[in-house]
C-alpha cells in the first residue's frame, strides 16, 4: 500500500486506465475491457465489504449502469475509481433496502483526531492478510468505519474521493478509516510506533 492509505498499484494504474476509459468513450470495446480488469478486483472487493456473497451480482449490475452512462464521465482514472464505485455503492445500498438490512448511521466526532506519521503500521499489517481474512475483520467494524477503510485500502481512493463516494466530509472519512485501521491493528496484535495518517492532503 501506498503513502496516504492509497495502494501503489492503483497509483501506477491510473494513467493507463484513464487512457483507457477515454479511447471506451469513443467506442472501443477493447478498451473498455482494460477499463474492467483494471478497477473490478478493487470494486469487487469493496462490495463484499458491503454485501457479502451478493458482491459479484451487485458488481454485474453496477458495471451494466457504468456501461450505459459512460458517455457522461468526465475524468481521469482516479476519478473513474470514483465514479465506479458510487455507482456500485448505490446498487449495493438498494440490495440492502430491499432485504430491509439498512446500514448503521455513521457517527463521528468531526475532524477530531490528529492525523500525522509516514508508518503507518495498521497498513503494512492489514498488507499480510488473505482477502476472505481482510473482509472478514472489515465486516466486524462499524459500517462507517468499514465503507471508509474498504474504499481507501479496498479500492484505493484518495480522502476528498471517498467522501464524495460516502457523501461526507473528507475529514469525517479520514477519522473513520484512522479508526477503522487502529481497530484492525488491535485485532492483528499490532501496535503503533507512533502517530498515523492517512494523509493530510487526502
Amino acid at each position: 500500500m501506498g503513502q496516504g492509505g492509497e495502494p501503489r498499484r492503483t497509483q501506477t494504474f491510473d494513467g493507463e486506465l484513464g487512457a483507457a476509459v477515454a479511447r471506451a468513450q469513443e467506442g472501443d470495446e477493447a478498451a473498455f475491457a482494460v477499463a474492467y480488469r483494471l478497477v473490478q478486483p478493487g470494486l469487487l472487493g469493496y462490495l463484499r465489504g458491503l454485501v457479502g456473497e451478493e458482491a459479484e451480482d451487485v458488481a454485474a449490475d453496477a458495471w451494466l449502469e457504468i456501461a450505459r452512462d459512460l458517455g457522461r464521465f468526465r475524468g481521469d482514472g482516479a476519478g473513474f475509481r470514483g465514479w465506479t464505485a458510487t455507482i456500485a455503492r448505490h446498487r449495493a445500498l438498494d440490495l440492502l433496502r430491499r432485504q430491509k438490512v439498512r446500514p448503521r448511521q455513521s457517527v463521528l466526532e468531526q475532524d477530531v483526531l490528529e492525523l500525522p506519521s509516514r508508518h503507518n503500521t495498521a497498513e503494512q499489517a492489514f498488507e499480510t492478510l488473505s482477502t476472505e481474512r481482510a473482509l472478514a475483520l472489515i465486516a466486524e467494524l462499524p459500517r462507517d468505519q468499514g465503507e471508509a477503510v474498504l474504499l481507501r485500502v479496498v479500492v484505493g481512493l484518495d480522502g476528498p474521493a471517498a467522501a464524495r463516494v460516502l457523501g461526507k466530509r473528507p475529514g469525517a472519512v479520514r477519522t473513520a478509516a484512522y479508526r477503522g485501521l487502529k481497530r484492525l491493528a488491535r485485532e492483528l496484535g499490532v501496535t503503533e510506533d507512533g502517530p498515523d495518517t492517512l494523509g493530510e492532503s487526502r
